[in-house]
C-alpha cells in the first residue's frame, strides 16, 4: 500500500508557531528554527546599518533601495524569511500594505547559522534564483566570510568570497565600500 501523500503546510500552521521561532514554508514544508543568536544579529544588523544610510536613505550614497530586516516573502508556494532584504524603489516604489511582500527583492542577504546553513544554501537559494533575485550575499559569521552571488539566468555564481576584515564594495551596492569587520562581534 502507498504511502499517504504528505500535507503541504498551510499559512494557518505558520501563523501557530510560537514568537520565539522563525517559520517559513519551503517546498510545501513547515521549517522551523529558534530567533538568531547574538553573534547572528550582530552580523545582520551591523550590514542592515551600514546598508541603511547610503542606500535607503541616500545619505552618503546613491539612495533608491528599501532595506529591511526579516521581511516575509510570499515567492509562489513558498514563504521564506531572509535576514536581510533589499528592493530597489524603481521595482518597489511605496512599501506595501501587507504584513509580507509578493515581489521578490532585487537583494537577498541570509547570516548561516549551524541550524540554517544546509537549508539556506540547498533550498532557500534555488528558489531565491527561480523568483528572479539578482544578488545574495551569505554571511557567516563563525570563520567571518561573506559570499556574495549573481543570479545569471536561473544559476547562481559567485562572485567573490570575502573574509575577516577585507573591503565590502560589492553589487548591488558596490556604490560605497566598507570594512567586513564592522559585522563581527569582538
Amino acid at each position: 500500500m502507498a504511502e499517504p501523500a504528505e500535507r503541504r503546510a498551510t499559512y494557518e500552521d505558520l501563523l501557530g508557531v510560537p514568537a520565539h521561532f522563525v517559520a517559513e514554508i519551503v517546498n510545501g514544508r513547515l521549517v522551523t528554527h529558534p530567533r538568531p543568536a547574538p553573534r547572528h544579529l550582530q552580523a545582520s544588523s551591523s550590514l542592515g546599518g551600514a546598508l541603511d544610510g547610503p542606500f535607503n536613505k541616500g545619505r552618503g550614497g546613491p539612495g533608491g533601495w528599501w532595506i529591511l530586516d526579516e521581511p516575509e516573502l510570499h515567492l509562489g508556494p513558498h514563504i521564506l524569511v531572509p535576514d536581510l532584504a533589499g528592493w530597489r524603489r524603481t521595482r518597489l516604489p511605496s512599501l506595501p500594505e501587507t504584513a509580507w511582500f509578493e515581489l521578490a527583492p532585487d537583494w537577498v542577504c541570509e547570516v548561516l547559522s549551524p541550524g540554517t546553513a544546509v537549508g539556506d544554501r540547498a533550498e532557500k537559494l534555488p528558489i531565491y534564483a527561480e523568483h528572479g533575485v539578482a544578488h545574495v550575499w551569505l554571511i557567516d559569521p563563525q570563520p567571518q566570510t561573506l559570499e556574495a552571488f549573481e543570479n545569471n539566468a536561473g544559476k547562481w555564481r559567485l562572485l567573490t568570497t570575502l573574509n575577516n576584515q577585507d573591503q565590502i564594495s560589492l553589487p548591488p551596492f558596490d556604490a560605497i565600500a566598507f570594512d567586513l569587520s564592522l559585522l563581527w562581534a569582538d
